[in-house]
């Protein structure tokens, strides 16, 4: 099997399984070469037997995308990726934005998204860009645009039921730590809830882990039973509780850091550090 195989077939091995719901993956092959190349994803994770293959393995293309989404990614890998990918720029990995219905600005602001992703994953020095690059940048941003134009919607129906007001909201936050927090999906999965319900906080990555999120009461506590729900090590809620957010109005998404350090500034300038150091989190930052 060659390099070009190897990685390749690994690749698409993998990507379907990285995908949250929502999300699709499938070969764009003539037949043929979907046969063949079905055949060797089968084949590359089990004792099988490699299928007979001709002379020249054809090039492999596949399609990422969201349900319900106009914009779709095709990936191309070169027949010689990735040998001489760093060498050639011809033999990099191919990314097409498709998509129906959209303005000729808009897929040339895709595709200056994509690329600017691209050497921002490749200046990483990843082993695995394009997972990178489709997993922790396109898809989200698919979510997010789509987030957004429902938030639009929701702020249009809103203005109209103006004249008769709910209920004064109660706000909650949550800290929740772990072991770790390392998993591309764990943290797609909190980047995509935090959007989905509306929630401002933040995950520090890494050793420990730690989750702080705020918003309102029934969509902090779904959000907490969401991150319980996963598999984790060591995971402990330290807290669900009222909160008063009218100081906490430039804070707002979902950041993530990457020291222990970074969570304390943090919280502090949200004025709510004492959470942290009362639990001895960070107390050496502050040293």
């Amino acid at each position: 099997m060659s390099q070009y195989t190897a990685v390749a077939s690994m690749c698409l091995e993998t990507y379907p399984h990285s995908l949250l719901p929502g999300e699709s993956f499938s070969l764009v092959l003539p037949p043929e070469d979907f046969r063949i190349w079905t055949s060797l994803i089968h084949s590359f994770n089990t004792t099988t037997a490699l299928p007979s293959l001709p002379s020249s393995v054809p090039q492999v293309k596949f399609q990422v995308k969201v349900t319900g989404e106009q914009i779709s990614f095709e990936v191309q890998f070169p027949e010689r990726y990735p040998e001489d990918s760093d060498l050639d720029t011809t033999q990099a990995p191919l990314i097409f934005v498709k998509g129906e219905g959209i303005s000729r600005d808009e897929h040339l602001q895709w595709r200056a998204f994509v690329q600017e992703k691209l050497v921002e994953v490749q200046g990483n020095e990843s082993d695995y860009p394009i997972y990178q690059l489709l997993c922790m940048h396109l898809l989200p941003k698919l979510h997010e645009d789509r987030h957004s134009i429902d938030t639009r919607l929701s702020e249009s129906i809103l203005e109209q039921q103006s004249a008769n007001p709910l209920p004064e909201t109660a706000y909650y936050h949550a800290l929740l730590t772990s072991h770790h927090l390392v998993s591309p999906t764990k943290r797609r999965s909190l980047q995509r809830w935090s959007s989905e319900l509306s929630i401002s906080g933040f995950a520090k990555v890494g050793y420990p882990g730690v989750i702080y999120a705020q918003g309102s009461q029934e969509n902090i506590e779904e959000f907490v039973a969401n991150v319980k729900s996963m598999q984790w090590l060591a995971l402990r809620v330290r807290f669900v509780e009222p909160t008063d957010m009218a100081n906490d109005e430039h804070h707002q998404g979902w950041s993530e850091f990457q020291k222990v350090g970074e969570v304390v500034e943090e919280m502090r300038r949200r004025g709510r550090d004492k959470y942290i150091t009362e639990m001895g989190i960070g107390s050496s930052a502050l040293k």
